[in-house]
């Protein structure tokens, strides 16, 4: 399953033509000097400003001994000086890399160790996660806004369009985590796939932190299309985050279900002007067709669901035409240049409309893990393919499909069941908030299904009996959850992915106490 690439960034409004991130920031900041680039609650930026900023940072790195090709690294919350920190790196020819600032401090320790990065930029609030000794110089953030303030102009220097350009790192999900690299070509690549999310002079309300992929790996996109990106207000607001809609002009806004169901909610949605509003997007979690409808009704625009992970930064979506059901169901067909296919254990072609391993290939992935060539070999083909832990199926209208993650698939009575498939149907119940479902051992049919329920309302909860009449509904009865465990809330990692590993030890737990193998 393929789809025809673009020779260059389709609808982008500069006039020249880039291939390094530096040079086309450069030229960004001279066309455009004074269009918004970053809004914050506390400040805005434009990209005549971004660039002087990172002239300043890229100064004080040099100063501090950064040379091209250095690893610069930031332990830094989502901000407007993280932001320059970033570009500064870019124009010292450095590669700018994030750490979650949610990670804990033997994490923390294990990235520095791996990536021996020449400098990091640190907020006094987080520094008590680093390595006592810090392993490498360090830049207070202070710092790094006095000399931003200041501004500077240093010489671009001379790298290559397959330089590194941008390090990201994995939430760590099966152990240490990875440090998935970029080149300028690469992050090219992604901005060419941007579809129906990205038009000339967007405005985009984003709620992705800025060391994940989203952000990391959309430089190119953000210049190259002159996008105004807007910081959704923390903590999250339902009434600020539709104000800023309104004030913000917002053309294109994402959230998860539960946050477009509290913006539907506020009676002012009527009243306030969202006309600029030309796209929403659904992610984490699926959106059952009735809310898809209503957000398309009430805002007046389409809805997107896409697919993606820090390795491929992009894959697949729904398009602005497909029916409500699409979006709920699938995570749409391949972005523009973007391979699909779906493979059995052995390597080979999965059975049509069998689910087997998702792969992905396209000139935008990865080029490898940092420093890692064991498990860069072991996640890309010598053909090109990235093998994904994600397992799916592809659909009779090529729609991608998934099923969850292999390392969660268990067995019951013989029969494979995917747990994800079962917590798409559950999270739609009227009385489940969120949801996940665990393989738990059992006795005779060896594993059985778990369902772990935050219930919309803690004073009538749903029973083991509603779920399972429920998902018998959509799906085969021996995928129906076995057992029901009510809670508050679901761990979360550094990614705020929900946290399977520390749920299944709180399950197990549980499930030893009362005597169950």
């Amino acid at each position: 399953m393929t789809s025809t690439l673009p020779a260059d960034v389709a609808g982008s409004p500069l006039s020249g033509h880039f291939e390094r991130l530096a040079d086309l920031m450069h030229a960004v900041a001279e066309q455009f000097p004074d269009n918004d680039a970053l809004i914050t609650q506390d400040e805005t930026l434009t990209f005549g400003m971004w660039w002087r900023a990172a002239g300043g940072a890229a100064e004080l790195f040099a100063e501090r001994g950064v040379t091209p090709g250095d690893v610069v690294m930031f332990l830094l919350p989502t901000s407007v000086d993280y932001a320059i920190a970033t570009a500064g790196a870019i124009r010292a020819g450095a590669i700018p890399t994030g750490l979650n600032t949610r990670l804990g401090k033997g994490e923390i320790s294990g990235i520095i160790d791996h990536a021996k990065p020449a400098i990091i930029v640190v907020d006094p609030k987080l520094a008590e996660k680093l390595p006592d000794p810090a392993p490498t110089g360090v830049v207070t953030r202070a710092e790094l806004a006095e000399r931003a303030g200041r501004g500077g102009d240093p010489a671009l220097p001379d790298v290559s369009p397959d330089d590194p350009a941008v390090i990201v790192w994995t939430s760590g999900t099966t152990g240490l985590p990875k440090g998935a690299w970029f080149s300028h070509r690469r992050l090219k690549g992604v901005a060419t796939k941007a579809g129906d999310m990205a038009r000339a002079f967007d405005r985009r309300l984003s709620s992705t932190p800025f060391v994940h992929a989203g952000f990391m790996t959309r430089l190119w996109e953000q210049f190259g299309f002159v996008l105004a990106l807007t910081v959704t207000p923390e903590p999250w607001d339902a009434r600020k985050v539709l104000q800023t809609l309104s004030t913000q002009r917002i053309t294109s806004a994402g959230g998860v279900p539960t946050q477009w169901v509290k913006l539907l909610q506020l009676p002012e949605l009527d009243t306030l002007d969202l006309s600029t509003l030309r796209v929403a997007t659904t992610s984490t979690a699926p959106a059952s067709p009735e809310l898809i409808e209503e957000i398309q009704r009430r805002f007046g625009v389409p809805v997107i669901c896409r697919y993606a992970s820090t390795e491929i930064a992009t894959g697949t979506g729904t398009r602005v035409d497909d029916p409500p059901e699409v979006a709920f169901r699938t995570v749409g067909r391949p972005q523009e240049g973007v391979e699909v296919s779906v493979v059995a254990d052995d390597g080979g072609p999965a059975a049509e409309g069998e689910v087997g391993r998702v792969r992905i290939r396209h000139d935008a992935c990865m080029n490898g893990y940092w420093k890692d060539p064991v498990r860069t070999a072991e996640t890309i083909t010598p053909d090109g393919w990235v093998i994904t832990g994600d397992l799916g199926r592809i659909d009779e209208n090529g729609n991608l499909v998934l099923a969850g993650r292999k390392s969660d698939m268990y067995i019951r009575g013989g029969y494979n069941v995917y747990p994800l498939e079962v917590e798409n149907v559950l999270s739609i119940h009227p009385k489940v908030e969120q949801v996940a479902v665990l393989g738990a051992q059992t006795p005779v049919i060896g594993e059985i299904g778990v369902a772990v329920v935050v219930p919309a309302d803690a004073a009538d909860p749903p029973t083991l009996e509603e779920l399972r009449a429920w998902s018998k509904g959509y799906l085969a009865d021996y995928k129906a959850p076995d057992e029901l465990r009510l809670t508050d809330a679901l761990p979360r990692n550094a990614a705020l992915k929900v946290d399977r590993p520390a749920l299944r030890a709180w399950l197990e737990g549980i499930r030893d106490g009362e005597g169950r193998s």
